[in-house]
């Protein structure tokens, strides 16, 4: 008894991994990998202990299930709610007509590497400098406006 237990364990373990390679971790292929040899080593295991005509059932039950389930998984629509289905309508720096200028100076709000956010007065985007690392708090300057991409360039004041 104890035997058609561990391969029943077996086998529905392999049929659980591969349902999650599918569903979950799609094109990972190492829980699929590890399901099919799972149960693959629990209907071997029924060839060896039950005999080659109880080992064609327990395959031929085996991929039944297997099938079976899968197929439920996908209609019954129980994945759905582990879904994402919102997405962002939003763009960057949307709607900023003509509050910003070429030649405006601002402030790095966050470091540039090399697209972080400035303050330009009360407005705050997203910029890009022209590959360059800007550090936080550096005072920069529009060089040129590509749509809703805004380059910036660093403000370089001479201590003496």
């Amino acid at each position: 008894m104890i035997d058609w237990i561990i391969i029943g364990l077996l086998i529905l373990a392999g049929i659980g991994l591969i349902i999650i390679e599918i569903v979950f971790v799609p094109g990972t292929t190492i829980v699929g990998i590890a399901g099919f040899l799972v149960g693959g080593y629990g209907i071997y295991h029924s060839y060896e202990l039950f005999g080659t005509m109880t080992g064609h059932w327990v395959l031929a039950a085996s991929v039944t299930v297997g099938v079976c389930a899968i197929v439920y998984s996908f209609k019954s629509n129980t994945w759905s709610r582990f879904a994402l289905k919102g997405s962002i309508q939003s763009k960057v720096n949307e709607n900023l007509g003509s509050t910003l200028v070429l030649g405006q100076e601002g402030v790095t709000r966050s470091s540039l590497k090399p697209i972080g956010k400035a303050d330009f007065g009360d407005v705050v985007v997203e910029v890009r400098s022209s590959g360059q690392f800007v550090e936080e708090n550096k005072a920069i300057k529009i060089a040129k406006m590509d749509g809703n991409k805004i380059y910036v360039e660093l403000i370089i004041t001479n201590k003496i």
